[in-house]
This record gives C-alpha cells, structure tokens and sequence, in this order.
C-alpha cells in the first residue's frame, strides 16, 4: 500500500476532465493537480518551450509534492515530452494520455471506419496519435484537424455560447465532410468540456475520450508497482499558476460538492524553483 497522492498535471484546467473517472473508480487515492494556467495554452508553443514547461511541473510534482506516480493529464505534453520525462525522472511511473486512447482506437475500429483526431497544433504536428493507432492496427484510415482556438476559449469559459459553436464549426465541418469521419478523438483534455456543444452539432459522431481511456492505465500501474493506497489519508491539492476563477469553479464541480476535503494553491513555478536551488 502507498498513500502518496498521484500527481496530475495539464496546461491549464482541462486535465481536470480526467479527475472524475479517478474519483469514481479509485475512490481512496490521493491528488496533487497542476494547472499552467498562466502559461496555457501549450499547443502553440515550441517543442523546446512544451518539454521546459513539462519539465518544471515534474520536478514539482515529484521533488516537492511527493507523488507516487505522474499522469500527464495533457496531450500536447504526451505527444512532445513523455520519453523526456521518463528519462528525467526514471524511479517514478509516468504515464502519457495517448497511449490508451490509440490502443481503445485500435482495439474497437474496423477498416469501415474513418477516424479523426482534432487537438493542438503541437499535437497533430506530432502525428503521435497516427503513427500510435497504425502500429497497433496499420488497416485504419487516420484524418487529423489543429484546432487551435479552442483552448483559449474553453480556458475562459466560454461553453455556452455561439461562438464557441461556430469556431467548433470552423474547423470541423469540412473536416468531417470531406473525409467522412464517424469516430472523433478528442485529442485535448479540454475538448471534453465542449463535449456537448459537439454532440449536439454532429450527434451522429462516435466519440472517444483520452480522459475517460487513460483511467485503465493509471489502475495498471498501481497494480503492477504496488502503490494502490488504503484511503486512509486521502486529500486532494489543486495548484494553478494562475488561479483563476474558472479554474476554481471547475473543482467546485468535480470535487469539491462530493465532499472530499481540497485546497487550492497558487505558485510562479520558475520563481519556486529558482528559490529551492
């Protein structure tokens, strides 16, 4: 048994999708949250400046915060800097959010299917969800579409709005048309929160989910290493960047209104750092 917490991090708030699955299914763990909510989004980024970033959180996380385990809630930072932090911090499990994804894909599409996949422009730059799903299953058909105005917008809320619809229709009706997609990856922890605007414009869409997915993993790794906790000290700790209010009213849906005790924080990683050396 390990009671330390399990370390989720995420440019900003949308690894927080993956937070409920955990909640709902691992019930006595812990969790250390950080969101780059300062420095979001990544997605547009250079690699070097994504894989900088990532590597500050790590060595939060794991340095300072004592996490037992590193789910990088984050598919640009899957997609660019997963081997890197592997490397960087080889005695703790560090887990990516494509994998699971690629392999649900892989395990239950058909040569029937046309597949898309929207994220960031890191992310489909990478190519990381194609070249995954086709070493796993080379008979699929694999479209990608950038999406980069987005994250932006979901970071400050705005769900319930036509402008969310129309930008989600800017990127996505021609993409979806013109290759005939009937299964989405949402390739952004974000996109989850947009999940019903996108359902209810392309209702038709089977969707698959990378937070929902990656669930499997982290159980995987608790067993295979011996870190299950007994629940005996369960908490959860949210740190932001920039705690905004829309950051702070996300944990008030997913955590904080079932009762499980969280704290919010705030922290200039850099000037953190900075301090410990």
């Amino acid at each position: 048994m390990d009671n330390r917490p399990i370390g989720f991090f995420d440019s900003g708030l949308g690894g927080l999708t993956c937070i409920p699955y955990l909640l709902a299914s691992l019930p006595h763990e812990s969790i250390v949250y950080f969101g780059d909510t300062a420095r979001t989004p990544y997605g547009s980024k250079a690699p070097s400046t994504i894989s900088k970033f990532a590597s500050e959180i790590a060595d939060f996380l794991i340095g300072t915060q004592n996490v037992k385990m590193l789910a990088i809630a984050c598919n640009t930072v899957s997609a660019v800097a997963l081997e890197d932090l592997r490397a960087r911090h080889p005695e703790t499990p560090v887990l990516g959010i494509i994998s699971p994804a690629s392999h649900a894909v892989a395990k239950t599409c058909t040569q029937k299917n046309n597949i898309g996949v929207i994220g960031t422009k890191a992310t489909i730059e990478s190519d990381v969800y194609t070249k995954k799903i086709l070493s796993l299953n080379p008979e699929l058909s694999i479209y990608q579409q950038a999406c980069p105005a987005l994250v932006p917008l979901i970071e400050e809320g705005i769900k319930e709005n036509r402008i969310i619809d129309l930008t989600i229709e800017y990127y996505m009706d021609r993409f979806l048309k013109d290759n005939n997609i009937d299964t989405l990856i949402l390739g952004c922890t974000h996109y989850p929160l947009i999940l019903e605007n996108i359902t209810r414009l392309y209702p038709s869409l089977r969707i698959v989910d990378p937070s929902a997915e990656m669930l499997e993993s982290i159980r995987d790794a608790l067993d295979k290493n011996g870190l299950a906790a007994d629940g005996q000290k369960q908490s959860h700790t949210f740190y932001a960047s920039d705690l905004s209010e829309n950051f702070i009213n996300m944990i008030d849906i997913i955590v904080s209104n079932k009762g499980y005790p969280v704290s919010f924080n705030t922290i200039d990683l850099e000037e953190f750092l900075e301090r410990k050396e």
